[in-house]
């Protein structure tokens, strides 16, 4: 069924009604189940991970597992480089999209069993699992001889102390602890590990916190009910000014700069005007006809060059344009055709340009230009208010920037630390939306603005981030 499947940052593997799937589970490359795919990954996307995906032929434990060996799987480590994280519930992202022969591979998360969700791996729980080093959920440091919680307290610490040294500044104050989670802490977890506090001795944020107050290298207050803010550093403290940012070594830096999937660059978006058949006499001398595509400054100049080739320029008055019956047929509504005799230049060029249809071009890095009619949407950015009475973030049109709303969503349910799913757009076709808990458009803004380098005038509802001190 599809409510189990993990959709990996990449997204979804490309597969057709009918093919034949192998089915793991999360940390274990090694097959479960092979299935037929009951619908194509559009399909799958459509119906919002909803329905059955796979018929499936076969599994680990059935009776013709029975009827061999009986042998476990193989435990086969995930050929994705990023390690999933068992902690997340079913929205998790982490998945190894790979071919396995010519099986196409998709990743489940475990069954739910006695109410208690349980992921397997090979015969081991999700329990004994987090115990085994071998396993590759924290993607531990294979040479630490500590434990895994150990070494997540000294991760969790190290990101916060990197964060306090680096990054955070008396200005910022008061900080929310949200905020400084997602927007510093996690962005100063070295590359290769995964910062998850549920996987620390702390458990909670707010724990943690409390620690490194009581240490006092931060105070703590809660500025408005169930909203805590850190309000003052001392950034003189011992721990602060002796932290040094460890440099990663030469051959680190090759394997993680193979392994780093290729950076997102915004496409360049321009603005065009398209010639409609009421305009083509007027742009015909320039040797363009009905559906001539052109620059802004394009029709500028097209423009210029007919009023004077014409000899249009009011002589009395060099800011004023008279107006031929081309340009009083193009330019003039009807009612304005025997009133209206010049224009100023500014006015004639604006009415142009509001007469053209527009359309757009968007150009991604290494590929042909793609012209659409129209103005482009903006990236939509809206608060809702769920019957829980709780807000959701709602991302909207991340596709026509070359987003993918699932690298999106796990990007963000990372940040966050909050869920986040992706269903199908309401009144949109074949588009997908992004929604996240609570009011995340501070987030939202820096991944976008700083991030990725959007142009702000490409994004509506930045303005709805949270101010503050104000609960989100």
């Amino acid at each position: 069924m599809l409510p189990g499947l993990v959709v990996p940052p990449a997204g979804l593997p490309q597969v057709q009604k009918g093919d034949l799937c192998a089915i793991a589970l999360l940390g274990n490359r090694a097959p479960v189940a092979v299935g037929v795919a009951a619908m194509s990954t559009a399909e799958m996307l459509t119906s919002g991970l909803k329905g059955r995906g796979f018929s499936v032929l076969h599994t680990y434990q059935d009776h013709l597992w029975r009827s061999g060996d009986k042998s476990s799987p193989p435990s086969l480590a995930p050929l994705a480089l990023d390690p999933p994280d068992l902690s997340e519930e079913k929205e998790s992202v982490q998945a190894d999209p790979a071919l396995q022969g010519d099986l196409r591979r998709l990743t489940l998360e475990g069954e739910e069993e006695n109410g208690e969700v349980q992921r397997i791996c090979g015969e081991k729980s999700l329990s004994e699992a987090s115990e085994d080093p071998s396993f590759r959920g924290l993607n531990p440091d294979p040479t630490d001889s500590k434990t895994l919680q150990e070494q997540m307290d000294e991760l969790v610490q190290r990101c916060f102390l990197h964060a306090l040294k680096c990054q955070v500044r008396k200005a910022d104050l008061p900080l929310l602890t949200s905020t400084f989670l997602g927007s510093h802490m996690l962005s100063c977890c070295p590359e290769g590990r995964q910062l998850d506090i549920k996987k620390s001795s702390y458990k909670k944020l707010s724990k943690f916190l409390q620690h490194m107050q009581q240490e006092q290298i931060i105070q703590v207050k809660e500025l408005s009910k169930g909203v805590e803010s850190i309000v003052a550093v001392d950034w003189k403290h011992p721990r602060i000014t002796s932290f040094v940012i460890a440099e990663p070594s030469p051959a680190s830096q090759t394997i993680q700069e193979g392994s780093r999937e290729q950076p997102y660059h915004p496409p360049d978006i321009k603005s065009l005007y398209c010639v409609p058949a009421s305009m083509t006499l007027l742009f015909q001398e320039s040797g363009h006809k009905k559906g001539s595509i052109l620059e802004g400054g394009e029709v500028r100049t097209i423009i210029i060059n007919y009023v004077k080739r014409n000899d249009l320029v009011d002589a009395d008055n060099k800011n004023l344009v008279k107006l031929d019956p081309i340009l009083c047929d193009c330019i003039l509504e009807k009612n304005e055709q025997h009133t209206i005799m010049k224009l100023p230049w500014d006015s004639l060029l604006t009415r142009c340009l509001e007469k053209l249809q527009p359309v757009y071009q968007v150009t991604f890095p290494g590929q042909e230009p793609i012209v659409k009619k129209g103005r482009i949407c903006p990236i939509d950015i809206t608060l809702a208010q769920r019957a829980s009475n709780k807000k959701v973030t709602v991302v909207r049109n991340l596709e026509a920037y070359g987003l993918d709303p699932c690298s999106v969503a796990a990007i963000l349910q990372q940040r966050c630390q909050a869920s986040a799913t992706v269903t199908p757009a309401s009144g949109a076709k074949d588009s997908l939306q992004v929604q996240i808990q609570g009011n995340q458009v501070h987030h939202l803004s820096r991944l976008l603005l700083e991030e990725y380098q959007l142009p702000r005038k490409h994004i509506q509802g930045l303005e709805k981030a949270p101010k503050p001190g104000k609960k989100k």
